[in-house]
């Protein structure tokens, strides 16, 4: 089978996260929602997304099988899709679940017959719903991941809390105390647990990263594949290849790829007067109430915070901000910004690639002209938030 994820109108909600990658490249829970939907179909996908990210996130120009990117998977979803026939397009309401197509049609969903789905499900249209339903989707991809498996062996030096804990292969911890009593634990391929850390799960450490010494990870927290975290962290999902590797919290909160938190950076989750958060809404200009008491920090791909930076609850840090020195910044920082409490200036293009190149060299990965192509449009199409 092969499928398409496509994008609607929760890419523009899901801003500044989705500027460099579909909806459905967001990770909630172990993995991204594109590789949900590719485990329990077993297929290959493909993204029908912005025109300027599809270089990098091509289409599939052999699927039949169109699926809305905002969606989490689940038994009575994947079964109401799987049965779906030529011409005949799944809805709730008047909202697009899914739609399957005889590619040779050019009219694929208007001229589809109509089918109602009745059951709930996990849809993503805020950024704070990420961390909101990270604990759940844990669960849901722990269950989906170790089927039929058993965990690679874990060291007798920690102490172990209850039995819902998998190790992938090479995955490694010592002298830590992993509780799933709360939720599950999972630590992927060549994942490392160094000593000292007390993890609570639900918990997801993926493929290639690491938790440094002494660090204290609370349920429904993720660690996205080559990263390494440290200091505290609750409830908070990094996308990937970032580092949040020293002291300080992180609460409530969504990262995304390419950042790195700088030490003792903190951020508030929860306001003095115990008032619900508001976040930057990036169609409106104006902040949105999240109708959440607890929400931190929302920092899109390639942003990098200095030393003790002080982030204010609810704050928006846009694609390749770049936020140090003291006092607290605004709770939104526009998209390629430079600077903190005391103002900030346009993050040139040319400067902002200077240390991409670094930063990506590291990794081993090259920066290249697609990657070089998104920023460039990314930081044009933000240019009417930053008014410094």
């Amino acid at each position: 089978m092969t499928i398409n994820l496509f994008d609607d109108s929760s890419w523009e909600s899901l801003r500044p996260l989705t500027f460099t990658r579909p909806v459905a490249d967001l990770r909630i829970g172990i993995l991204t929602i594109a590789e949900k939907w590719a485990k329990h179909l077993n297929a290959d996908f493909g993204f029908q997304t912005q025109e300027y990210l599809s270089v990098k996130y091509p289409a599939k120009v052999n699927a039949n099988l169109f699926i809305n990117g905002c969606i989490c998977p689940d038994e009575a979803l994947v079964d109401a899709i799987s049965q779906l026939k030529d011409g005949e397009v799944l809805l709730k309401g008047d909202f697009l679940i899914a739609h399957h197509n005889d590619p040779a049609q050019s009219d694929a969903v208007t001229s589809n017959k109509k089918i109602q789905y009745t059951q709930d499900f996990v849809r993503i249209i805020y950024p704070e719903d990420i961390f909101v339903n990270n604990p759940a989707e844990i669960r849901k991809d722990f269950v989906l991941l170790i089927k039929g498996r058993t965990s690679a062996k874990i060291s007798s030096t920690n102490q172990l809390l209850g039995d819902d804990i998998f190790f992938e292969e090479g995955a490694k911890a010592e002298c830590s105390v992993l509780n799933s009593g709360y939720g599950p634990i999972y630590v992927g391929k060549n994942a490392e647990i160094w000593e000292g850390s007390l993890i609570r799960g639900s918990f997801a450490l993926c493929e290639n990263s690491s938790i440094k010494m002494g660090a204290k990870i609370y349920s429904g927290t993720t660690i996205g594949p080559n990263s390494r975290a440290g200091g505290e962290i609750n409830n908070s999902v990094i996308w990937g290849n970032s580092a949040k590797g020293h002291e300080g919290y992180l609460g409530n909160s969504v990262l995304g790829e390419w950042v790195n938190i700088g030490a003792d950076t903190n951020n508030s989750n929860l306001k003095n007067n115990y008032a619900e958060v508001k976040l930057y809404d990036y169609e409106s200009k104006k902040m949105r109430n999240t109708n959440l008491q607890f929400c931190g920090l929302v920092m899109a791909d390639h942003a990098k915070s200095g030393i003790n930076t002080m982030f204010n609850t609810g704050s928006v840090v846009g694609v390749s901000a770049n936020i140090f020195g003291g006092g607290l910044p605004p709770n939104h920082i526009p998209d390629f910004s430079w600077g903190g409490a005391d103002g900030f200036l346009d993050y040139k293009l040319n400067k902002m690639f200077e240390t991409t190149a670094k930063v990506f060299a590291r990794k081993n990965v090259i920066f290249d002209d697609t990657e070089k192509d998104i920023l460039t449009k990314v930081f044009e199409l933000t240019a009417p938030h930053r008014n410094f």
